[in-house]
This record gives C-alpha cells, sequence and structure tokens, in this order.
C-alpha cells in the first residue's frame, strides 16, 4: 500500500546533525509516511547513520549513490517516491511533530491547491543576521495564494524544507532542472506559470537550520545574479513576453545590475524612473532618467527594482493612485 507522504531528503555529508533530523520525522503525528533519503556520496558516516535508521524502521528508504550534485539527487529521490504528497526535508533542519499532518490535511480539504508550505523559523536565532530576520519575517508574512504571487519576483517564496507538494504537478514540469540558478526558486516559477495554487500554513512546521556552510551561503547558484539570471529568464515567458524594452524604476547598483541581464536576453531598458532629482535629467546607457510621474496606464511595463525598506509599498501605494495596475503595467522585482 502507498503511504500517504513521501518525505524527500537529499544529503551529503550530515552526519553531525542528521540523527536530530530524522528524529523530528519519527516523531510525527502522521505515522503514514515514507522517507527516501537519497545518500549523495557522502564521506562521512551520513551513509551508516541512515542504514542504521531503515535497518530499525520500515519506513525508510536509502538510495546510496556517487557524488552528482543536489538536482540529480532530487530527481532520483522524486522518482523513487511512492505517495502522492512529497515533503521535502534537508539533512540540517527539524520538523514540528504535527507537520506533515497538517500540510496533508491542507492538501486534502483544498484539491485545487498545488504547493503548500508553512512559516518557518531559523535556528539558532544567536548570531542570525538582520537579513535573514527580514527574509523570514517576509517569508511568514505570505499566507495566501495572492500574497503569494505577487511577491513572487521579489524573492523565492517558500523554503524548500517547508513545503509539501503534490508529486504528479512536479512530475507534469520535468521535475527538478540544473539551469545555473535556484533549483527551487526555478520549479516554483514554473509551478506557477503552469497555473498551480500556492499555500502556507500560519504554523511554524520547519526549524530551519542557519549556518555559514549552508548552500543557499556557498553555492554559486544561490548568488544574487543567479536569483536575477532565474527572475529574468521566467519574465522573459510570461509578463515581459511579446516586449523588446521595459522600464526599470530604479538607476541604483540593483537597477543597473537588472539592465545586464535583460540585455543577456536581448531586451533594452526604454528608461529608468528616479525619484532623486540629482538623477533625473541624466542619460545612463542610453537611456533617459526620468521622474516618475511620468508613468501612465498602458504606457509600457515597468520592472521596479528599488529594494529600499519600505520602498514596495511605497510605489505601490503611488501605482494605485496612478491608476496602475500590478501584474499588468508595473511589477516588483526587488
Amino acid at each position: 500500500m502507498k503511504p500517504r507522504v513521501s518525505v524527500l531528503l537529499p544529503v551529503r555529508n550530515e552526519e553531525r546533525l542528521l540523527p536530530a533530523a530524522l528524529a523530528s520525522l519519527q516523531r510525527q503525528t502522521l505515522a503514514d509516511w515514507e522517507l527516501v533519503a537519497v545518500d549523495d556520496g557522502s564521506s562521512d558516516g551520513t551513509g551508516a547513520i541512515l542504514d542504521a535508521a531503515a535497518a530499525t524502521d520500515s519506513r525508510i528508504r536509502v538510495l546510496h549513490r556517487p557524488p552528482s550534485g543536489l538536482v540529480t539527487a532530487l530527481n532520483a529521490g522524486l522518482a523513487a517516491c511512492r505517495a502522492p504528497l512529497v515533503a521535502r526535508m534537508d539533512g540540517d533542519d527539524v520538523c514540528h511533530p504535527n507537520r506533515l499532518q497538517l500540510q496533508a490535511g491542507h492538501l486534502a480539504a483544498h484539491p485545487g491547491t498545488t504547493l503548500v508550505a508553512s512559516r518557518v523559523r531559523h535556528i539558532p536565532r544567536q548570531g542570525l543576521s538582520d537579513g535573514m530576520r527580514a527574509y523570514e519575517a517576509w517569508q511568514n508574512a505570505q499566507l495566501d495564494h495572492d500574497a503569494i504571487m505577487r511577491d513572487l519576483y521579489v524573492e523565492s517564496p517558500f523554503t524548500h524544507p517547508s513545503v509539501m507538494y503534490r508529486r504528479d504537478a512536479v512530475l507534469s514540469l520535468g521535475g527538478y532542472r540544473d539551469c545555473g540558478w535556484p533549483e527551487d526558486y526555478d520549479l516554483w516559477l514554473r509551478l506557477a506559470q503552469a497555473g498551480a495554487r500556492f499555500a502556507r500554513l500560519p504554523e511554524t512546521l520547519l526549524f530551519w537550520r542557519d549556518r555559514p556552510e549552508r548552500m543557499t551561503r556557498t553555492a554559486a547558484e544561490y548568488a544574487l545574479n543567479a536569483f536575477r539570471d532565474c527572475k529574468v529568464h521566467h519574465l522573459a515567458q510570461t509578463f515581459l513576453a511579446g516586449t523588446g524594452e521595459v522600464t526599470l524604476w530604479g538607476a541604483g547598483i540593483e537597477g543597473k545590475a537588472w539592465r545586464l541581464a535583460l540585455h543577456a536576453k536581448g531586451l533594452a531598458v526604454r528608461r529608468w524612473l528616479e525619484v532623486d532629482p540629482r538623477k533625473i535629467g541624466q542619460v545612463i546607457h542610453g537611456a533617459p532618467v526620468v521622474a516618475v510621474d511620468v508613468l501612465i496606464p498602458g504606457d509600457g511595463l515597468t520592472l521596479v527594482t528599488v529594494g529600499a525598506k519600505g520602498a514596495r509599498e511605497q510605489v505601490r501605494e503611488f501605482a494605485l493612485n496612478k491608476g496602475l495596475v500590478e501584474g499588468t503595467d508595473f511589477l516588483c522585482v526587488t
């Protein structure tokens, strides 16, 4: 008989923290799960820990593979998952005991929802940067599909090991891809383009470990330029499809980095929008810098690249007063 939930856990060299992750799964109030653990060429005791756990718990299956990278490990594990629902997990994180029960229950009650995440909390709290605290708060505040979609291009809306999704929906898109940018964010954007609906539970169900060696801090695929390239790739197929030029709101460092990424996709910057009177009237990379007051509905597409604290709220208030429609006339991307 198929389990209700498959937990997909790719792991490499996590002997120190893996036992706590496994223990948190074995404390789940929903007992009808299987763990598909993909040992991606570990050189420490990770494989032995997984084998020992499998020997005492028949719900645990271990795939030992030569080191081939996260995306390959994810796809190998996804192919081996037997349940219709897949919960992601990492070897250094900890699940709340109610995690699987609440997420599976939500998907059962909402058959139109493709993916449900939860609120997360970084551990340990000591030494946590202001940036990570802000990201945690921003992510945790988005509790429904519309809020998630509105900020979809601002930042990755989900912590990968916090999600549970319908396996068939991900398989129908070809699973995970290795494109040189975050494989999870790429998947969220592809799911959104395919019409998926998202949700986030208000409970904190994943304790997300922050440490210097975490892949999101060390791998080139998770650098800012990689996220930007991922966004531009998908925007060219969605919001920017059919256009050859775009207005950029913000002529600072981030806006200029966006110009480069857009140029690589064959998209030109028509003009720059600014509120700084010292910049208005300049010409940057062949495009004029103009005041934001020139914006009117229907006059081309605008990407908002201003990332200062509170800027998105101010932009949205300004746009509302001007009759501009988010997602039609403009889109926030930072």
